[in-house]
């Protein structure tokens, strides 16, 4: 075995080479983990503990735990664990000095720019994905530059400015322009060390039957898309035309291409930038389009997400609900927006428990526009107080095509709005609605509370069964799988591994007894944590799991610290742990000494089996002394 002293951290020994192990500390001493998590997952404080949902596999109960006091994850279900830096890495796919820094980032702790500029180098831009994304970082720039400081982008930053996007707004976004000319943007990477397969692969361009490629945009006012780490992995461009009557058959919005980078069942147009005030304010606020999203940011509303263009997916809809309980919709006032709020609200009904309520923007108008001719002060206004409830909506949607002066159409209806009024989960809000509908529709409260009655004994039927998503029971069953009960002895080497992580007593009884582990995981991560603690004053268990090398380690390890056991150990509790693990070997011991007897008389060595026997008597004696 190799000296402790002589094992480096794990990754560690390049790592310290870009960020000193001091610098990693002070980062990791002023940071506090349930902080950086809850930018990510909505977190609930459980005893001494918090609760959240796992941002690492989809569910609907949580079970993912961060422990303040230990400053480390666990996830129950899926088994990730780590502590902060490792969060992020995981979470991210970031390389430890990029996690370092972001976490330095979030706390506000200065960091020298030798330190952010080397953790940029370590990117891998040789890597497709690096060339891929460094690509779209370089399109975005040049795109921003031709709108603000040239000729050919003036008449887009009059557009936008007459949209009311000030140059700060332009700059925050990184908006940009493309020229009307196909092939700009394959001059720009010509002296770029990106080879033509990668290019044909990014999206940004198009390839012809004759093997040309030409530019995907042009003649488009350009949103950057960015990914969760702010990185630019496509674009939304919005058709401009060069003059009035050249309008052309061009779409008015233009997005990339699904590529390895951009999902758009996976992007949430904003949400890099507004998650931690989506976590602050305790809501988000969903909108139809980019601009919307924009001038709500220009009006001091930050908690503003778009789709890319579609209805809501599974994972749009996953990545919100890790973030927050409440989803606000503001889409268009007029009928398409009326639909579209209408189809939102079905969806996360059946695939959410995110509670709704909606903005209606009055005169038809969308936000954009809305904001635009009553100002900031007023969309405020608005968004605070103009709020109605799922069952307002609803009372309101289910009116169209109906005339309520006909029987048949007013018992349609209050058939409807009755099985609405039955999904209300409040009992105040549901009992003020049915005293309104008593009155508006002269129906006794008696006879709506019977039919209400019955609609929801079906509708608590129906959730006593719930239909899981395929891809839920798939992670449930392999989840199941890959836990299995742990023996007796498994169990004993985590607590004892737990008691030498916490008391240095019991560390010493195991370095005075030469003890070993049974299994192989436990006796590795004890060898680890005795080379780590040789070489540190005190051990500090968030440093000791970037200390180790193996991603299953470091699961185990945390899966150690979250076993449910009293504070203190005592001299008998000690002593038993020990018996237990040092019986189980010898039974393993006695078990092998018996098949090697038995090959020894099947080949008639009586010598050795004449040994084996001895050897056995002797460790049988041992195991009956072992208590």
């Amino acid at each position: 075995l190799l000296n402790p002293k002589d094992i480096n951290r794990a990754g560690g020994e390049k790592m310290a080479q870009r960020i000193p192990q001091e610098v990693i500390e002070t980062v990791r001493s002023q940071t506090n983990i349930v902080e950086v998590i809850g930018q990510y997952v909505q977190l609930k404080k459980s005893g001494k503990n918090y609760l959240g949902l796992c941002p690492f596999h989809e569910e609907r109960t949580p079970s993912f735990s961060v422990a303040e006091d230990k400053q480390i994850f666990h996830c129950f279900g899926c088994g990730k664990g780590g502590n902060v830096f490792t969060f992020l890495q995981e979470l991210e796919g970031l390389s430890f000095p990029e996690a370092v820094v972001k976490v330095a980032d979030f706390e506000q702790i200065p960091l020298e720019d030798q330190w952010r500029q080397r953790t940029i180098a370590v990117q891998n831009p040789e890597s497709a994905t690096g060339k891929l994304i460094a690509a779209h970082e370089k399109a975005a720039e040049i795109y921003h530059h031709m709108l603000l400081h040239t000729k050919a982008g003036q008449p887009a930053l009059e557009y936008l400015q007459s949209r009311g996007l000030s140059l700060e707004l332009i700059e925050e976004f990184n908006i940009g322009f493309a020229p009307n000319e196909r092939s700009f943007l394959q001059q720009v990477f010509k002296n770029e060390s990106i080879s033509n397969e990668l290019l044909e692969r990014s999206g940004l361009f198009v390839t012809h039957d004759d093997g040309r490629m030409s530019d995907r945009f042009y003649q488009r006012v350009m949103f950057p898309l960015r990914n969760s780490q702010g990185q630019t992995i496509g674009f939304s461009g919005r058709w401009l035309a060069p003059e009035k009557g050249q309008e052309k058959d061009q779409p008015k919005y233009l997005n990339s291409p699904e590529t390895e980078l951009f999902n758009k069942r996976q992007v949430l147009f904003n949400l890099d930038k507004a998650r931690s005030d989506i976590r602050k304010n305790g809501e988000i606020l969903l909108f139809e389009g980019f601009m919307d999203v924009i001038a709500a940011w220009q009006a001091g509303i930050k908690t503003g997400l778009a789709s890319m263009g579609t209805s809501l997916t599974a994972q749009q809809i996953q990545q919100m609900e890790k973030l927050t309980k409440e989803l606000v919709f503001c889409y268009d006032g007029d009928n398409a927006g009326f639909e579209a709020t209408n189809r939102g609200i079905e969806l996360l009904r059946q695939n959410s428990r995110l509670a709704l309520s909606v903005v209606v923007v009055p005169e038809k108008l969308d936000p954009d526009e809305y904001l635009r001719k009553y100002g900031e002060a007023s969309f405020q206004e608005l968004v605070a107080h103009g709020r109605e409830t799922v069952f307002t909506f609803k009372s309101r949607y289910l009116k169209q095509g109906k005339n309520l002066d006909n029987e048949k159409d007013k018992i349609e209806y209050l058939e409807e709005l009755l099985v609405e009024l039955s999904r209300v989960v409040s009992p105040i809000e549901q009992d003020m609605y049915l005293s309104q509908l008593s009155t508006e529709f002269q129906i006794g409260r008696e006879t709506i509370q019977k039919q209400l009655r019955d609609l929801r004994r079906t509708n608590q039927q129906n959730r006593q069964e719930p239909q899981e998503s395929q891809h839920t029971q798939v992670t449930r069953q392999e989840t199941a799988r890959k836990k299995r009960p742990l023996t007796q002895v498994e169990k004993a080497e985590q607590i004892l591994l737990y008691r030498a992580f916490k008391e240095v007593s019991v560390r010493n009884i195991l370095k005075e007894r030469e003890f070993q582990f049974i299994h192989d995981a436990y006796a590795e991560v004890y060898f680890l944590f005795d080379a780590y603690v040789s070489q540190h004053y005190e051990f500090n268990l968030a440093e000791f799991l970037d200390f180790l090398q193996d991603e299953n380690l470091r699961r185990l390890v945390v899966e150690i610290e979250y076993l449910p056991v009293a504070e203190e150990s005592s001299p008998r509790e000690i002593q038993d742990l020990l018996d237990v693990i040092s019986k189980s070997g010898l039974a393993d011991e006695i078990t092998l000494k018996k098949q090697m007897q038995q090959e020894a008389r099947r080949t008639g060595n009586k010598q050795l089996e004449l040994e084996l026997t001895i050897e056995i008597i002797n460790l049988t004696k041992q195991l009956k002394q072992a208590k």
